[in-house]
């Protein structure tokens, strides 16, 4: 056997470890979930934030194969999810769609304009003190991100019934699909309904 070592084992961090011995012991276990089929068996999805503060499995109670959940930054309406969202429903069944935000967002803590500097002037990540964002260091940043709309907001339940609605409104999106609006309380785990939210979610006529 060569003693030569892989570069690429140089460079693997203690995470990118832990993440494929986890995955050695998920496969042991693994079951038949091979048995499951593409679309979800409960026929709904979710949109929801990526903080890893969320587990919908365990807040909506779902399991593999249950559900279609879709996460971005905030769990915002934008054209993506709208995309994914649509594939959901016409080629994949799901018959009911949740929009859950939640309290302490990180989406609310900046602007567009905010971020659109911070990475005009670096890339590395940023800091935030009792002055605000910064950068730790200044050099490589992109004006790329004047592209980009972040999609960042103030009122929590404002963007709640802001991207239902505009769910609701967008002409891929059927009528008879009910979307409801909820807010995730990371302080209790419960769910607290958008009523707003859920009348503009309505089905239509």
């Amino acid at each position: 056997m060569s003693n030569v070592i892989d570069p690429l084992q140089k460079i693997k961090s203690k995470v990118h470890q832990q993440v494929l011995l986890a995955n050695q012991e998920y496969v042991k276990h693994f079951g038949d979930k091979s048995e499951l089929t593409i679309p979800p068996a409960r026929q709904f999805a979710i949109l929801t934030c990526m903080d890893a503060r969320l587990d919908p499995a365990k807040y909506a109670g779902l399991a593999e194969g249950d559900a279609h959940v879709i996460r971005n930054a905030g769990g915002r309406a934008s054209d993506d999810a709208i995309r994914s969202l649509v594939i959901s429903h016409k080629l994949l069944g799901t018959k009911e769609w949740f929009v859950i935000h939640h309290t302490d967002c990180g989406m609310a803590l900046f602007t567009d304009d905010i971020i659109r500097g911070l990475l005009s002037k670096s890339l590395k990540t940023a800091a935030i003190d009792e002055n605000g964002w910064h950068n730790t260091e200044e050099s490589g940043g992109s004006d790329e991100a004047n592209q980009i709309a972040f999609l960042t907001f103030k009122n929590l339940e404002a963007s709640v019934t802001e991207d239902v609605k505009r769910i609701r409104q967008h002409p891929l999106v059927a009528k008879n699909i009910p979307i409801y609006g909820y807010v995730y309380d990371v302080a209790s785990g419960k769910l607290i309904e958008v009523a707003d939210a859920t009348h503009a979610g309505e089905v239509l006529n």
